[in-house]
């Protein structure tokens, strides 16, 4: 089962799980505070769930056509390196980051 470490905790889940559900369902959350309620539901559309992800090549599935354009539209911007949470699936051990911003977009300079 991989291992998912996003801010101070841990979780594992099953392989191929969507890593929005898995933090949802560990009790955590890739959305900001003011949009946790107000968003998509995994749908794809509105980006608040962007997070970076941390990990080998081939740690997470490959980015869907809806998430290449929703990370495309701005706030986003696609050369930031971003995945959506609601799209991505879960295949090997990742650490995860969520940045600043509603739509977790203010990843810092130095990331870029």
């Amino acid at each position: 089962m991989p291992t998912i470490s996003y801010q101070t905790r841990t979780t594992t889940c099953a392989m191929g799980t969507r890593l929005r559900d898995a933090l949802l369902d560990a009790g955590m959350t890739p959305h900001h505070p003011m949009v946790s309620i107000a968003n998509c539901h995994g749908l794809g559309t509105c980006g608040t769930c962007a997070v970076e992800v941390r990990g080998v090549a081939g740690s997470v599935t490959e980015p869907t056509a809806i998430e290449r354009w929703r990370l495309s539209c701005p706030p986003h911007r696609a050369d930031r390196g971003l995945r959506l949470a609601c799209q991505c699936r879960v295949l090997g051990d990742i650490e995860v980051v969520k940045h600043p911003g509603v739509w977790g977009q203010h990843r810092p300079a130095s990331a870029e």
